[in-house]
């Protein structure tokens, strides 16, 4: 409707303000809109401060109060945009690491495994395990190589013991080699680091002899205490023909080997492995105990891969040398590692 001008109620108006002001009247001021409550300002977290990431963590683990962390310090994560950080969770000598991967705002949080697929996808696990100087059955330069981390006091080591003595050799007499690296679980296994160092005394005196002692201690397992391991290791001693029980007990009394069995405790927890045994073929690591079936499966799949991929065990298939009838002999190989 278009507008119209109405003077009467202009003048009207007018006369009314003039009313109000001369007698000192207020008049009432125009509606106004009230204005829009301000909202709260939002502080946003950062994953990058060690208390946010630790409170995130322990809601996400439900890890309570009686669970010690440390955080990390942030260093290059695989991925571009981001950075690696490691949480270490620990209850008394029970102890796991959390990798997580932070963006560089401090907004988002990975967990998980990256894979370089130029890489071997075993190829970290492989680059810690070590076999120079460990007690090993098969044939050296296998094309297939097993690790196994294991504890002599442990009943679940046993039936994974007899399994891979019944059986490893017979089916790839050729094709495999088995490395034991011992593993005692001291805070629940008392005799277990006395015996892996009564081994490895065995082994300095001799390697084959060690294979031996391997079987006889799981075979008697149960009848083996703190308070008489020695006494029975010694009268398995005098059984043995390459054995000098006079060398061997002053080996055990003085923990001559003990230096050993603690780098591979010490590879073990730099591995992260959380019990044992824990066996890794051609760096696939399989925890716990596995059956016959499922490892031969995994043995198969691996000797025809290797065939190709040559990345795993200890032939790689790719050496360049040119052997000459005149040329001088090559030195004596060093220890065989675990090609990666």
């Amino acid at each position: 409707m278009p507008f119209q001008y109405n003077g009467e109620t202009m003048s009207r108006t007018l006369s009314a303000l003039a009313f109000a002001l001369a007698l000192g009247l207020p008049w009432p001021a125009p509606a106004q809109t009230p204005a829009a409550p301000k909202s709260p300002a939002v502080t946003r977290k950062s994953a990058l401060d060690k208390a946010t990431l630790e409170a995130w963590a322990r809601h996400l683990l439900v890890m309570g109060p009686q669970i010690a962390v440390s955080i990390s310090d942030p260093r290059p994560a695989p991925m571009p945009g981001f950075v690696e950080e490691t949480l270490h969770a620990s209850l008394g000598e029970r102890a796991q690491d959390f990798v997580f991967y932070i963006s560089r705002d401090g907004s988002q949080i990975l967990q998980g495994t990256v894979w370089d697929v130029n890489l071997n996808p075993f190829k970290k696990d492989l680059d810690k395990l070590n076999t120079a100087f460990q007690p090993s059955l098969g044939t050296p330069g296998a094309s297939v190589v097993l690790v196994e981390f294991s504890d002599f006091e442990c009943p679940y080591c046993k039936e994974e013991a007899k399994m891979l003595r019944d059986n490893l050799l017979a089916a790839y007499p050729k094709q495999v080699r088995l490395y034991y690296k011992e593993f005692p679980l001291v805070s629940i296994h008392p005799w277990a680091k006395p015996a892996a160092i009564a081994g490895r005394c065995v082994f300095q005196q001799a390697a084959g002899a060690f294979w031996d002692y391997h079987d006889w201690i799981y075979a008697h397992q149960s009848e083996i205490t703190a308070e008489n391991l020695k006494e029975k290791v010694m009268e398995w001693a005098k059984t043995s023909k390459n054995i000098d029980t006079s060398q061997l007990g002053a080996c055990v009394d003085g923990k001559a080997t003990e230096s050993a069995i603690d780098k591979n405790i010490a590879e073990a927890q730099a591995l992260e492995i959380g019990g044992t045994p824990t066996l890794f073929v051609n760096g696939r690591r399989i925890p716990n105990a596995v059956d016959w079936p499922a490892l031969r499966n995994i043995i198969d799949y691996e000797i025809e891969y290797q065939k190709t991929a040559r990345n795993a065990g200890e032939d790689c298939g790719c050496e360049t040398s040119l052997h000459l009838p005149g040329a001088p002999s090559a030195p004596a190989p060093a220890p065989l590692q675990i090609r990666k």
